[in-house]
């Protein structure tokens, strides 16, 4: 038994670094391509939907020295993105700035928000064969210790399965001694209630811990984590 569970985080490992490598050659500019991805993972067509939480006025969470999350889900959906695209995958991103995606008609803060959710929607509901990837980052000032990253799921099948598989990822790279599970999420998640598509929702720290929120920003653990998110994605096998 503990000779497989070696074995196991070895693969887990191997697949995260080589996902890693990947993203390191991409962004230092080499133009190379693999002749091959091995595993096709995911059915002819699909399209995977890159969610940058928040955006424009609606900050998010804010780090204990005043830097909301929006921004650095974009750098993280951007990078994610590199990657995908690099290995042969069809995306679409649901933003591709700092402004949030409301329509014009929208005035007040909450009329941009609940636009901007609703448009969201409309964006991943219209394209077939989509599996949306939503990316956050967490808050909870009244426990400020509390650090790592966690994967939620919507309802529609098989969002569990692959939420599970890139919890794992993360459990072996970014949350080693922290692990945490992954959870089916509940209705309170606009976007994630409202999409027909499966779905995950991945928190990928603790803004309100501050050592986390700094090690948030800096691009190699931005790319940890998206390694490590590529990585359960494509270990999760046919969806």
């Amino acid at each position: 038994m503990v000779l497989w569970l070696r074995h196991r985080r070895l693969l887990w490992s191997i697949l995260v670094a080589l996902a890693t490598l990947l993203l390191t050659l991409l962004l230092t500019g080499r133009q190379t391509r693999p002749t091959a991805v091995g595993g096709e993972i995911s059915s002819p067509g699909t399209v995977i939907v890159l969610d940058a939480g928040h955006g424009g006025e609606d900050g998010g969470a804010v780090s204990p020295d005043g830097v909301p999350e929006s921004g650095i889900n974009l750098q993280i959906v951007r990078k994610a993105e590199g990657l995908l695209v690099f290995l042969g995958r069809s995306v679409r991103l649901t933003r591709t700035g700092e402004e949030a995606i409301y329509s014009p008609e929208a005035q007040t803060l909450r009329e941009k928000k609940v636009s901007d959710l609703k448009n969201r929607v409309a964006l991943i509901n219209a394209l077939p064969h989509a599996v949306l990837l939503s990316i956050h980052q967490n808050s909870m000032p009244q426990h400020p210790a509390v650090h790592g990253a966690q994967v939620f799921s919507n309802p529609q099948e098989p969002a569990a399965g692959l939420a599970q598989s890139i919890q794992q990822a993360l459990n072996l790279t970014v949350n080693t001694g922290n692990e945490k599970t992954a959870k089916a999420i509940g209705d309170s998640v606009y976007l994630m209630k409202h999409i027909t598509c499966p779905g995950v929702l991945v928190e990928c720290g603790f803004l309100s811990n501050a050592d986390e929120a700094q090690l948030l920003r800096q691009p190699e653990q931005q790319k940890r984590l998206v390694a490590a998110i590529v990585a359960g994605y494509l270990n999760f096998g046919n969806h």
